[in-house]
């Protein structure tokens, strides 16, 4: 029987490292890696008499691990003659797939193409087909995927290995079909869809669960680790991560111990503990045996030491990446590098002068011939597109022009929206700052239009989208609002304009909520406010870095806007100056002037328009640092606004479309702990301002130990309570994995609480109305924590959401919340009547009339 040596090709494709694109801005690059333990050396007598084609495969494997890649080719195309000669098909085939591989090294891609069809052919052409024959055929495939994967032929990579997996699951053998589904996973990555790579890695450690370690057991968890990092859930990563790194240890692996500190550096990066990153990355570098390897933890290195301004340790490990950079084969992965490198100096050459561009320009012109080379479109899209910003940088704009058209087109043609929606960001700064303005807003519309759709089909995963949101996704909807609300010298803007403007800042709010949760989990439909509350304006203050626009939207109204010439940051002091304001010992004048101020910007213009369509509500959509104001106690210099208008806030009208409160007979659940439980201290208020609520409205009360998770959502699901009051420890964070309400046994995070909350019988013809939070702060120094209570607001399913802004006195939180639900229970008001005749209660006794203590309760949602 014939000796087949399908054991070489399994060894071979499993030891290709296989990396990811780079990530826009301030990101690492990350990688995803795929390897075995380094089968026995062959001793350099046997490479000199290798002379039958046994020995010339085995010589040329020896050859290849140890980077000799011509020399492999060379000893592997005397084996495959020999082969061919006496006709021995199938294992040419073998040595052809080996082939193949060495070719892919060096980048020479058609040779590689070309040699791994014929082994495909010779295999598919076997006369007698055997198990040994399907088990090559098997291997080849997963050979020609690696191949396909590393040209940025994904989608075609994944249907490769679907069917080595259907081989496989013929043939029973489990071990390839998790190695197989490994190699998918990675084809989903690189085509964004994150979900669908989770779901095939978690299956396939599940298989591994029970099996002993193994290093292909710290490989797949080092994958699922990844992934879930860029799904955000980084706790769950971490866990996988330190899985893989003990397995990695064990076996004493340096590649896979580097690839785990690698990764772990990477969540580090992302949870903005840049010591930590930097410790991960400094011990990849300094224990990686593999080039690839150490290449990426530098790559990373060099983006974090430019984002912390590190700039005298750049310049040396600038020396280091330089002449690796400039000594990479063609492939995908090794041109994102490239680019990645390209946009560390370009940061770096902000600070220093340019003198790295002449490097930048040189590394991007052989990314782009290398792409052409290996005819990657895609690739050769994002080296042309940084080639044009480049331009851009320096103010050549008809070069600029020219690239970035060139990267668009290539784009397009490659159906890669994710870079597509950059370059017409581009094009549409460069037309601004050429004075073509209108070709400048059909740019920015393109790319606010290409995002829409990523956010669709990709967002949920994306890396390049997701993680760099602040840098690289919302400008473009701020600028173009910025184009839209440009005043013509001779003309009013346009109600068009305007119309369009507070759609984007829409479509804003929905993607800054898709990106806080990671998940494209959101539809909306902008609500008219006529058709919804005619006594009510709708306010969009907008913060652009030179100016400060406010839309007001009134029924049955043209839209109307004014604008302020205020720089961002001088607009951020007086925010951060009237939060200062608002603690007790602050004087009262001071507190009053810059609250007029705040005022006077946002509401003064507009003082006679509101008086004049009789306005009683107003429902702010807040922007940037503006959210963690109480619009409540703003002061016109005679009354806080509170003492004029009900308010409400709302993260958007597409989000949380208002309606009337259903005026059933209100029932409520309430869960609190007044003891100090997991390290939170005890609350003793909650003891009186449940009994006080009780009073008012029949309750289901689970107070301390009755109050679990379980308990909760059996009650939930059981039973539909209009309102949920929790008087609990909670926190409000700008990440979703840190907002969270603490339960006797547990912390739910804002997902966690949205399951729960959305947990009872789909035909549940009774709507949550209410959720009240009344003991939960915001995260100590985070500036975005509010996006947490947006995101309570808009995942819990709850119509409206009360909470408050800071911790405050516990009786005066007991008597708000009493007179809250005694106005809500008694009158026919609104939600947010009932929130303003509370808060009135509080200001006219002298021991609460400090805003301290009523203006930060807010009502997020529907006001109705």
């Amino acid at each position: 029987m014939v000796k087949y040596w399908q054991y070489f090709c399994l060894g071979l494709f499993l030891t290709l490292l296989t990396l990811f694109p780079p990530l826009v801005n301030n990101r690492p690059w990350t990688s995803l890696a795929v390897a075995v333990e380094t089968p026995g050396k062959t001793t350099q007598a046997q490479l000199q008499l290798a002379s039958t084609p046994t020995e010339l495969v085995s010589a040329g494997k020896q050859r290849y691990q140890s980077g000799q890649f011509a020399e492999a080719i060379a000893l592997w195309q005397q084996a495959s003659v020999i082969l061919a000669k006496s006709g021995d098909f199938v294992n040419q085939a073998a040595v052809l797939s080996n082939l193949a591989l060495a070719h892919q090294q060096l980048g020479q891609w058609p040779q590689a193409n070309q040699t791994l069809s014929a082994s495909l052919d010779l295999l598919k052409a076997a006369k007698s087909p055997n198990k040994d024959i399907e088990n090559l055929l098997a291997q080849a495939l997963n050979i020609q995927g690696n191949l396909q994967l590393a040209q940025g032929q994904a989608e075609a990579a994944f249907a490769t290995w679907q069917q080595a997996v259907d081989i496989y699951t013929q043939l029973g053998q489990q071990g390839e079909i998790n190695r197989t589904l490994l190699n998918q996973s990675q084809a989903l990555r690189v085509m964004g869809l994150y979900p669908r790579s989770r779901k095939i890695l978690e299956t396939v450690n599940q298989n591994l669960e029970t099996q002993p370690d193994s290093i292909f057991k710290a490989i797949s968890l080092l994958n699922l680790g990844d992934t879930l990092r860029v799904m955000g859930d980084l706790n769950t990563a971490s866990e996988s991560l330190q899985k893989s790194l003990a397995i990695a240890q064990k076996f004493n692996s340096p590649d896979h111990i580097t690839l785990a500190l690698l990764s772990l550096g990477n969540i580090a990066f992302f949870r903005q503990d840049m010591k930590a990153a930097q410790d991960y990355y400094q011990q990849a570098i300094s224990q990686s045996p593999a080039a690839q390897i150490k290449l990426q933890a530098q790559l990373n290195l060099l983006r974090l030491l430019a984002d912390t301004k590190q700039w005298s340790k750049t310049e040396t490990l600038i020396t280091q990446i330089a002449p690796q950079i400039q000594n990479l084969t063609p492939s995908r992965p090794h041109i994102y590098a490239q680019v990645n490198f390209v946009q560390s100096l370009q940061k770096i050459s902000v600070h220093q002068k340019s003198v790295y561009d002449q490097l930048a320009a040189k590394t991007l012109a052989l990314a782009i011939q290398q792409a052409k080379t290996i005819g990657d479109q895609r690739a050769e899209s994002y080296a042309l597109g940084y080639l044009g910003s480049m331009y851009e940088q320096t103010r050549q704009w008809p070069q600029a022009q020219e690239l970035t058209e060139k990267a668009l087109i290539l784009a397009k043609i490659s159906n890669a929206a994710d870079v597509s929606y950059l370059w017409q960001w581009q094009l549409g700064r460069i037309s601004q700052a050429t004075g073509n303005t209108q070709s400048a807003i059909e740019f920015y519309d393109s790319a606010v239009k290409t995002l829409t759709d990523i956010r669709n089909d990709l967002i949920a995963a994306n890396t390049n989208i997701q993680l760099s949101f602040r840098d690289s996704v919302e400008p473009v909807y701020r600028e173009l609002v910025a184009l839209l609300l440009q005043s013509p010298k001779t003309a009013q803007v346009s109600q068009s304009n305007l119309n369009k403007a507070r759609d984007v800042i829409e479509a804003l709010k929905l993607a800054e909520l898709d990106n806080y949760f990671q998940e494209a989990c959101l539809t909306g439909r902008v609500a008219k406010i006529d058709q919804v509350d005619s006594q009510a304006a709708i306010i969009y203050p907008i913060i652009l870095s030179d100016r400060l626009e406010v839309i007001f939207s009134l029924s049955d109204r043209p839209l109307h806007h004014h604008t302020t010439f205020i720089s961002q940051t001088e607009i951020e002091k007086i925010i951060e100056k009237m939060r200062s304001s608002l603690r007790p010992a602050t004087g009262q004048r001071a507190r009053l002037a810059i609250a007029k101020q705040i005022y006077d910007l946002l509401i003064q213009p507009s003082e006679a328009e509101l008086a004049k369509n009789q306005i009683k509500t107003l429902v702010f959509i807040l922007d940037g640092l503006m959210k963690n104001l109480p619009m409540a106690a703003l002061y016109d210099g005679q009354q806080y606004l509170v003492e004029k208008y009900s308010i409400a806030q709302t993260p958007g009208l597409q989000l949380l479309a208002p309606q009337p409160i259903q005026r059933q007979p209100l029932t409520m659940l309430i869960g609190g702990i007044s003891e100090a439980r997991q390290g939170f201290s005890a609350l003793p208020g909650v003891n009186v301002e449940v009994k006080g609520i009780n009073a008012e409205i029949p309750s289901k009360l689970l107070l301390n130990q009755t109050f679990t998770s379980t308990d909760i959502q059996n009650l939930i699901r059981t039973t539909p309570f209009p309102i949920v009051h929790l008087a609990t420890h909670g926190q409000f964070s700008s990440k979703a994995q840190d907002t969270f309400i603490l339960t006797w046994d547990d912390r739910l995070n804002v997902k966690d609480l949205g399951q729960l909350l959305q947990s009872r019988d789909q035909n549940s013809r009774t709507p949550i109305e209410l959720l009240v939070l009344s003991a939960c702060q915001t995260a100590k120094g985070d500036k975005r924590a509010p996006l947490g209570l947006a995101g309570v607001a808009v995942r819990s399913g709850a119509r409206s959401t009360l909470a408050s802004l800071w911790p405050v006195d516990d009786e005066s939180t007991s008597e708000f919340m009493v007179e809250f639900y005694t106005q809500l229970s008694k009158s026919k008001l609104t939600k947010a009547e009932a929130v303003r005749m509370a808060q009135l209660k509080l200001l006219k006794q002298p021991k609460f009339k400090h805003p301290f203590y009523w203006s930060p309760f807010v009502l997020v949602g529907n006001w109705l």
